[in-house]
């Protein structure tokens, strides 16, 4: 294919190329001034010397992947670590490549930023052998596209270039970035004129035409649906965009998500079908469409304003499409949906701007209250389940604050003065027994089999927080219900007649 310069003034039109690369903030102190050329920056030079890599193509690399972040050794959601992402998973094996050409442990590479950048080069120089590019082709940047593709770890046509001309789009518009200790390493602007050869664009999405689409690998995810679509689950890949896309091609990932965002310019790929079940919210599987951003939640350099506002697009068009409320009970956080144990998208996700964007409430909407369990909360904790806390407090008369999902200073003061009020260890700690007092709060009417309303609902909830078992929540007093208040009452020695009466009101609103 013949090459086609690329200066900064013609990307605007290239679509997948189109994007504006944004500062790293610092990861720690100020940037180092006492040498010329920081470690990071010496270490891109020394392996791009020792292999024969453009410097300049290794920090584009480094930036697509990881921002030039490390994150401690600590692997991303498809097993990759450091600076230069290597890899080691059932079906990429890149650090343990890596590990073989340098001599280098497989520990050294996770954990030494410099050793991470050598092992980077190094791979790609073995591919580069393996392709049979000349010393003269290999000093030209534009030649090393296929060799990034593969880098990627993609096997779809399509998802290899989105994983190259991220790249070549960082060389086109050029970097600012921070990398470890707060140094500054600037990627200059050049014209770029990739050979792609054979791999293929992907094709246009069948659900919303903004995006492209890249099929998920079929064992990912479920064909149809067990409940209506109710809500946008928001989640951060912990990775980068087009490795996010490779893994969830990936059979043995058996996780996926509807949608994925890129970073630097919005850019949006979607993998299966809204009418299908993607794999992403455990519960929230089958009522959710689920929209994957590319970052990390620790780092909030990923979160562009391209990125919310693209998104935001995307989850307005679901909400009107599907008739979902704009509102923060609606449109959550991986974190908020009940039985899951991740944490994205974290706090330096702007909830409130995000939501302004879509056009909806940038309050809490109706907050959630009934869960299939209550788990223990405390300072640091967040999610829904603090939020239902927080109000269930203001409502009781204890100023928790505002119902953000965040359980801080505020929050645990409220609880502290709540366990004292009703005689429980005043501990700031919200277990069964504080969520027992917390979710029966309020009047006490008289309940027995056929009474329903939200009488009935907070007396169900209370049950499933006293009990440790599920009882559903839906303001029907039935035989599930009471067979419930036979066993709570029978484990309180109280009367067992099945029915509320103010014995069991009082027990449960002290915590028993």
């Amino acid at each position: 294919m013949p090459r086609i310069p690329l200066g900064r003034a013609a990307l605007a039109g290239l679509g997948t190329l189109a994007v504006v690369a944004a500062a790293v903030q610092p990861v720690s102190a100020a940037p180092r001034a006492d040498r010329a050329e920081g470690p990071v920056a010496h270490a891109f030079s020394s392996a791009s010397a020792e292999y024969g890599v453009p410097r300049d193509l290794l920090i584009a690399l480094g930036y697509s992947e990881t921002h030039l972040d490390g994150h401690h050794g600590l692997p991303s959601q498809a097993g990759g670590y450091g600076v230069m992402h290597l890899v080691s998973n059932p079906d990429q094996h890149t650090l343990e490549l890596a590990s073989r050409l340098t001599g280098d442990t497989a520990r050294e590479l996770r954990t030494d930023t410099a050793a991470n950048i050598r092992g980077g080069a190094a791979v790609l120089r073995s591919y580069a052998d393996h392709a049979g590019l000349s010393k003269a082709e290999r000093r030209d940047t534009d030649s090393w596209y296929p060799l990034l593709a593969r880098y990627g770890g993609a096997t779809d046509p399509g998802t290899a270039r989105l994983y190259a001309d991220t790249v070549y789009t960082f060389l086109a518009k050029g970097v600012t970035a921070r990398a470890e200790g707060g140094e500054k390493l600037t990627l200059p602007a050049r014209e770029v004129a990739p050979e792609r050869g054979s791999l293929a664009a992907a094709a246009q999405s069948p659900d919303y035409p903004s995006a492209l689409w890249v099929p998920a690998n079929a064992a990912n995810y479920a064909v149809g649906r067990t409940a209506a679509i109710s809500k946008v689950v928001i989640h951060v890949t912990e990775g980068s965009y087009a490795g996010t896309i490779s893994w969830f091609q990936n059979p043995s990932a058996q996780v996926s998500a509807h949608y994925v965002v890129r970073s630097s310019d919005g850019q949006i790929t979607q993998m299966v079908r809204e009418k299908d079940t993607a794999w992403h919210a455990r519960s929230g599987n089958a009522s959710g469409i689920g929209i994957e951003h590319e970052g990390y939640i620790d780092n909030p350099s990923w979160f562009t304003d391209a990125m919310y506002r693209s998104s935001a697009a995307l989850t307005a068009s679901i909400c009107a499409r599907y008739g979902i409320p704009k509102d923060r009970a609606h449109i959550v956080g991986h974190s908020e949906v009940p039985g899951n144990d991740h944490t994205d998208p974290g706090p330096n996700w702007n909830w409130t701007y995000y939501m302004q964007l879509v056009g909806g409430s940038t309050g809490g909407g109706e907050v959630q209250l009934s869960f299939p369990s209550y788990d223990t909360l405390r300072s640091g904790s967040t999610g829904a389940q603090v939020s239902a806390a927080q109000s269930l407090l203001n409502a009781a008369g204890f100023d928790a604050g505002t119902v953000d999902g965040s359980f801080g200073t505020k929050t645990t003061s409220a609880v502290t003065a709540f366990q004292k009020a009703r005689g429980l260890g005043a501990d700031g700690v919200v277990g069964a027994r504080t969520w027992t007092a917390l979710l029966s709060a309020g009047s006490t009417p008289a309940l027995s089999q056929g009474s329903t309303g939200a009488a009935v609902q907070r007396l169900q909830r209370a049950l499933t927080a006293a009990l440790g078992r599920t009882i559903t929540a839906d303001g029907d007093f039935g035989s599930g219900t009471q067979q419930a208040v036979r066993d709570y009452q029978t484990s309180r020695s109280l009367g067992v007649d099945g029915q509320v009466g103010p014995a069991t009101w009082g027990a449960l609103q002290a915590g028993r």
